[in-house]
């Protein structure tokens, strides 16, 4: 059956409250979005996974390495206890999907493709980015290109015909470069506004199944200002959710990650809108 199978329930959600990745300003706003999307969402069994909250060691070009790998290892130990495969993981920042993805790929291998809703690429490695914020590398290190302690196993691995960049436009040089000589599917936001354009694309890669990273700065900052690296001219949110409605309604569902969600204190409009946005997705 294509989409989420109502007969299952709601899929298990894991919290990661991560932002050790992010190389924004005043990251730990993004540990308290992770609370918030979980609280959210609707959730057969919802997992909180136990993240330092302490800054880490930077090492080999990567802010807060330690920390990463060892939240890294403390997902991938809740991802065996869940034995789920239809999961929700909500972040943090970006680096939260490096188990999530790696999964997905691992259960269901060519037949999975990712959909990676994000105002950028996420395709530096250390030695390329401005920044050493590993949030801008995860979509590279799952290709089998980052740091070592971060990779993950062959058989866990994307590959690039399997990845389809959706609404992309704040791209560093090596990124547009690696993503030219790769040939990977990339459909800027206007594309985006034809849900048939995003199904096309994801029926070329040959997949079955879909796995959904939504980084919530694909959006338009002016409908969805709850962003701590915020890009101009982005997806209004109904088009972000017939996005997501055509994928589901097409593909088996195969997990889905949402990130980057900075919520100011005080402030909960932003609750509404991604309410709105999952709303079109096939949810009991």
């Amino acid at each position: 059956m294509n989409g989420i199978d109502r007969a299952v329930g709601p899929p298990d959600v894991l919290v990661i409250p991560q932002w050790q990745g992010s190389a924004a300003r005043d990251p730990q706003r993004l540990a308290e979005g992770a609370h918030r999307l979980g609280a959210l969402l609707p959730a057969g069994r919802r997992t909180v996974v136990e993240v330092d909250p302490r800054p880490g060691q930077d090492k080999d070009g990567v802010r807060h390495l330690d920390v990463l790998a060892r939240s890294l290892e403390a997902t991938r130990t809740a991802l065996a206890r869940s034995g789920g495969d239809a999961l929700l993981s909500v972040g943090g920042d970006c680096g939260i999907e490096l188990a999530p993805v790696a999964h997905a790929v691992a259960r269901h291998g060519d037949d999975v493709a990712v959909v990676w809703f994000d105002a950028h690429a996420d395709l530096n490695t250390p030695e390329t980015s401005p920044s050493g914020g590993f949030h801008g590398m995860v979509l590279r290190t799952l290709l089998g290109q980052g740091p070592p302690q971060l990779v993950p196993t062959p058989e866990e691995r994307l590959s690039t015909r399997q990845v389809v960049l959706a609404g992309a436009r704040a791209l560093d040089p090596a990124e547009q470069d690696f993503i030219e000589s790769e040939h990977i599917r990339a459909l800027p936001v206007q594309a985006l506004r034809e849900p048939g354009r995003l199904v096309s694309a994801v029926t070329s890669t040959g997949a079955t199944h879909v796995y959904i990273h939504l980084d919530l700065d694909v959006l338009d900052p002016e409908h969805f200002p709850s962003l701590s690296c915020p890009e101009p001219q982005g997806l209004h949110p109904d088009q972000l959710r017939a996005a997501l409605a055509a994928l589901t309604e097409r593909f088996t569902f195969a997990g889905m990650g949402i990130t980057e969600h900075a919520p100011a204190a005080g402030t909960t409009s932003g609750d509404h809108v991604v309410q709105q946005i999952l709303a079109g997705m096939a949810f009991p």
